[in-house]
């Protein structure tokens, strides 16, 4: 099934891009998981699971999407307990038969940033876009490169949404600008030279750029959760003094520190809160009573006291929302602007798997109990992305070049506009066709919902003459639908 199918993904990609004339040059890889209510076995199995379902045997799809629209090109199934990393490389590898040529940029995450395979994208004359991950680069090393910054010897470049939208990578960027000049990243890059081998063995030498890149919103957001945790912690801290009916004491000094260390992990504020316990003698006259003399009873009390090292707070401040990106592209071809754009759109291949999983398609969870059949749905569902994706690319492209908006798909809605529709939404304005069948006196008569003016003009941007419709009255007359699975 496998290499048949294979056989039939190259064919249909070279169809499909150059029926679309698809020009693009960049790839997008990821992977992602699909659980079943079915016993670990063979492709089945328990897993990190992307779903938060470690409980269920999962199987994992590894897919490869074209830039800018986001359509799938190649996907492969493999065991649920797989690695991430050594599923970019035969990817890769299928996407050059695909399209018969090198030149190709492929984005992925971390994971895609091994440095052999780094070394075979290279070796091949291809190109690659990824983040480096702790392993590639420790935060000691991070720290040596941004000390230059934070000491205002290192010059920044400032990356703006009209830099990214001017590139054409990042349609939905696009409607966020609202001709705001404040930048929305910051960063430098530098250059190393690398070695490395590539799958056959062969060693390869290559120069890497590197990108040191600050998203300024994802520092902000970093920086709220940080002060957040950091008071959560201090707060409950405090709350440890509080002496209330029924609460457990501090007994001694160690009891306290380790009760307040455990709400510092908790809150992940290990170098940010501070803490001091110290014990406090209270005395406490007793009066006489009967034969008892007064006396004077002395009674310890453990205290911690708990707050933020604004010193530490800053420094780690600064650190946050700071990346390394590597890529092979000279600055000629991708820029440190370009770079950014083709990262801020790593949505694209998460909306197809969305797609896949959720509620258009539903492959998850799965429920077949045979692997083959499981293996053979997957491939079926990729055919119907592929569809849900051309739709809207069409679309929205003809809706581009006539320079008009579509209306009528927004339920309650009827003359809300918008240049960018999704294959759903136009999809839920057919809702409600009926086919009807009479018999009467041994005659069948058949008669389908006509169309509305929004369902003709649907099907005019997708380039569908209305006889295509007309035509589904024979056709749907002679299906039966029965599935089931033996």
């Amino acid at each position: 099934m496998t290499e048949n199918w294979a056989e039939c993904e190259r064919a249909l990609n070279q169809t499909v891009i150059r029926v679309y004339d698809l020009k693009g040059r960049l790839t997008r890889l990821d992977s992602t998981t699909v659980a079943a209510f079915v016993t670990p076995d063979g492709l089945f199995q328990l897993g990190h699971s992307k779903d938060h379902r470690p409980d269920l045997p999962q199987l994992k799809i590894s897919l490869s999407v074209l830039d800018p629209l986001g359509l799938p090109l190649t996907v492969t199934v493999v065991a649920g307990n797989t690695a991430d990393d050594p599923l970019y490389l035969p990817e890769i590898a299928k996407l050059r038969k695909s399209f018969a040529r090198s030149g190709l940029t492929h984005v992925g995450d971390c994971k895609m940033a091994a440095l052999a395979t780094r070394a075979d994208i290279a070796a091949h004359s291809d190109f690659y876009l990824c983040p480096l991950s702790a392993k590639q680069l420790p935060a000691e090393e991070l720290d040596r490169l941004l000390e230059p910054v934070w000491s205002k010897q290192q010059p920044l470049v400032a990356v703006r949404l009209e830099q990214i939208n001017g590139q054409g990578d990042a349609d939905e960027v696009a409607d966020e600008d609202d001709e705001d000049s404040e930048p929305i990243a910051v960063g430098f890059e530098y250059s190393v030279e690398l070695s490395g081998q590539d799958q056959s063995g062969n060693p390869h030498l290559w120069r890497e750029r590197r990108l040191v890149v600050r998203s300024l919103a994802f520092a902000q957001s970093q920086e709220r959760g940080l002060r957040q945790r950091a008071a959560r912690a201090v707060a409950e801290i405090k709350a440890l003094n509080e002496r209330k009916q029924g609460k457990k004491r501090l007994a001694d000094k160690a009891s306290a520190r380790e009760a307040a260390a455990a709400i510092i992990e908790r809150h992940r504020a290990e170098e940010i809160v501070e803490v001091t316990v110290k014990t406090e003698t209270h005395q406490q006259q007793k009066r006489r009573y009967g034969k008892r003399p007064a006396t004077t009873v002395s009674e310890k009390s453990v205290q911690v006291e708990a707050s933020i090292n604004q010193a530490a707070m800053e420094q780690t401040v600064q650190r946050l929302g700071w990346r390394v990106y590597a890529t092979n592209h000279d600055t000629a071809t991708l820029s440190l602007e370009q770079a950014v754009a083709a990262y801020r759109s790593e949505y694209l291949i998460e909306q197809g798997f969305r797609r896949l999983k959720g509620r258009p398609l539903s492959l998850a969870p799965m429920y077949l109990q045979y692997e083959h059949r499981n293996v053979g749905l997957i491939f079926l569902m990729t055919i119907a992305l592929r569809v849900l994706v051309l739709m809207q690319f069409v679309a929205r492209r003809n809706l581009e070049k006539e320079g008009t908006t579509l209306k009528g798909i927004y339920p309650g809605q009827p003359g809300r506009q918008t240049t960018k529709p999704t294959t759903e939404m136009m999809l839920r304005t057919f809702r409600g066709i009926t086919l009807s069948k009479i018999t009467f006196s041994g005659q069948t008569s058949e008669h389908l919902t006509p169309l509305n003016k929004v369902q003709m003009r649907i099907l005019e941007l997708l380039g569908l003459p209305l006889e295509t419709f007309s035509r589904l009255i024979p056709q749907m007359s002679k299906t039966d639908f029965h599935s089931r699975e033996t």
